[in-house]
């Protein structure tokens, strides 16, 4: 399960939006918690580093986009918890190519954006076998209300 306040889910939404038609990418700054759970508390976009002819659906954060990223978690006492991308005018669900690049623990967070417009957000974890991705829940906190979803907007 992940937990992150519906501000960062419309966030994200907004990225995805803002970099239609090209995917979007950037990090999930949080906690793990005990009981095998995420909480996350940013965001923190990054810069599709994908030649242009790629951008459409593929995604890649450079090395040090991610040394960055994780500093900057590191100096507010967060560590990365995951990831998320868009998929330009397809389903919120990952690719093969993103099972071959994923590792175990971390969150996915696939956030679908049709013609231009977020349609579905949906988070998902590895299996420690690397064999596939199993949806994750996803919790967002609305001012003092809980939200369970894959986040479907219209």
């Amino acid at each position: 399960m992940i937990e992150l306040p519906a501000q960062l889910e419309h966030e994200i939404a907004a990225h995805g939006e803002r970099d239609y038609p090209y995917e979007c990418c950037g990090l999930l700054l949080g906690r793990f918690n005990e009981d095998d759970t995420k909480t996350v508390t940013e965001t923190y976009p990054i810069s599709n580093a994908r030649e242009e002819e790629a951008k459409r659906n593929r995604f890649l954060i450079r090395p040090e986009e991610l040394m960055r990223g994780e500093r900057a978690a590191k100096t507010k006492n967060l560590e990365v918890v995951g990831f998320y991308h868009s998929h330009p005018d397809h389903p919120a669900v990952p690719s093969q190519y993103d099972l071959d690049h994923a590792w175990p623990v971390y969150s996915y967070i696939v956030v679908s954006v049709i013609t231009g417009k977020t349609r579905e957000l949906r988070s998902w974890e590895m299996e420690s076998d690397r064999s596939h991705f199993r949806a994750e829940e996803v919790i967002v906190r609305q001012s003092g209300a809980t939200l369970r979803a894959s986040v479907e907007h219209s």
